[in-house]
């Protein structure tokens, strides 16, 4: 069975403080002559059928990027889940339906250009509700493949039980985790702090990193 393109959106989720960052968008930051959001627009924009962003604040700072913004619908920074609970639910109250929901961060520059589609594979072949990125032996949670229909289950565990935590929500479905190599570069680095920036622009001009542990995992700290 092939990955429906068709039947799949993606929500990059940029809802987060970035303390580690100093505050402000960390997809705003620029790499390499473009904007973080710009290199995970490009990267994820061809592997589905509809793209929208899911951020908190004046959304007019993300007018150049020409994508629909999704805000939070529960309050207090709840951390990622608010924003993919946000994106499931923007979904699920637009025709035509779309089934499943692939999310990554706003500050992963170098994802791969067949996430949606080994994502969806996995789920399919072990017979998960959900399908989350690996590199490294390392699972990134947050770069992951959901169903629409889980947007109801999910407003009760984040609203009514107030879960918070991505790993405990996950840890209540089946989920398939699928492995992508880590070199030359990890996929799923993010920038994450300034120092991991400059790590990015050295990876990205292909020189060898100056400290081992420069690749921090994905996330939206």
């Amino acid at each position: 069975m092939t990955h429906p393109r068709s039947d799949t959106s993606a929500l990059i989720l940029a809802g987060g403080l970035a303390r580690r960052m100093g505050g402000g968008d960390k997809g705003l930051r620029h790499l390499g002559g473009a904007t973080l959001l710009d290199r995970v627009v490009a990267a994820v924009r061809p592997q589905v059928s509809t793209l929208i962003l899911n951020a908190n604040g004046d959304t007019a700072r993300f007018a150049d990027l020409d994508l629909p913004v999704v805000v939070d619908t529960v309050p207090g920074f709840a951390g990622p889940l608010a924003g993919v609970l946000a994106g499931l639910e923007w979904l699920a109250a637009r025709p035509p339906g779309r089934a499943w929901l692939l999310t990554v961060p706003s500050d992963t520059p170098f994802l791969p250009a067949d996430l949606a589609r080994r994502l969806y594979d996995g789920a399919v072949r072990e017979g998960a509700e959900i399908a989350c990125a690996a590199s490294a032996g390392q699972v990134h949670p947050v770069v992951a493949l959901w169903p629409v229909s889980l947007a109801g289950t999910l407003r009760r565990i984040l609203v009514d039980e107030g879960e918070r935590r991505l790993q405990s929500v996950l840890a209540r479905f089946r989920v398939a985790t699928v492995e992508f190599p880590a070199t030359p570069v990890d996929p799923f680095f993010n920038a994450n702090t300034p120092e991991d920036l400059a790590e990015a622009e050295r990876l990205l001009r292909g020189k060898p990193r100056d400290r081992q542990e420069g690749a921090t995992r994905a996330g939206t700290g």
